[in-house]
């Protein structure tokens, strides 16, 4: 049987082993638990879920109502599809993440105002400078966000910071000396160019692409 079947079967079997009716509030808390456990799980496993069909099977089974599929179609649809989720568990987390890096890549390439640099970095200008750009041994100064493609902030400057440039991630390093001072870019930098398959700590994880907002203040030896 189905491991989301045992699932759901095992939330039938805690509310009809309750010896009292709750009172309202209590019955409100343990269905909406209830379903937020079980929304958690599904979200994860099974990402691009229709949520009405979703509903209206369990509120039909719950209900005791007639089913728009009969047992055995249940049955082969949730073989079918345990035997996908058991096929795509022995993907590689590597392979994975390089899929999913490439896809992001794609969509952002495709967003109008977008041109590539070298080695794949994304640009689009949003502010235009016309000050000087640095050189590769140059100080700069700049403020930033740093983002995950997921747009999570992992990284951001609160005032204007200095950095060598031959301190920082490549992708900054191949970027910033093509941007004139004064100038604002969004950059959205491969994996290769920054963290690559290290990643960096638990902010970010291994062949993940990085999407920052520079504005380039200053520059000088």
């Amino acid at each position: 049987m189905s491991r989301y079947l045992f699932f759901i079967l095992g939330l039938s079997l805690s509310v009809a082993n309750a010896s009292e009716p709750a009172a309202s509030k209590d019955s409100h808390d343990l269905a909406y638990s209830l379903g937020a456990s079980l929304g958690e799980r599904l979200r994860q496993e099974v990402p691009d879920l229709q949520i009405q069909a979703l509903l209206d099977g369990l509120k039909q089974a719950y209900q005791g109502k007639p089913l728009a599929l009969d047992d055995a179609r249940i049955e082969q649809i949730l073989a079918q599809h345990e035997a996908q989720a058991s096929i795509e568990s022995q993907v590689p987390q590597s392979e994975k993440a390089l899929a999913a890096e490439q896809k992001f890549l794609s969509t952002e390439k495709a967003k109008s105002g977008v041109r590539e640099l070298a080695d794949g970095i994304l640009l689009t200008e949003l502010t235009p400078g016309s000050g000087k750009k640095p050189g590769a041994n140059d100080r700069v100064q700049v403020k930033y966000v740093g983002r995950l493609p997921d747009g999570t902030i992992f990284d951001q400057s609160t005032q204007p910071q200095w950095f060598r440039l031959d301190s920082v991630i490549s992708g900054w390093q191949s970027a910033l000396q093509q941007m004139p001072v004064g100038a604002k870019w969004r950059l959205v930098i491969p994996s290769a160019q920054a963290y690559g398959a290290d990643g960096a700590g638990q902010l970010i994880a291994p062949y993940t692409p990085l999407v920052f907002e520079i504005e380039l203040l200053a520059t000088g030896a």
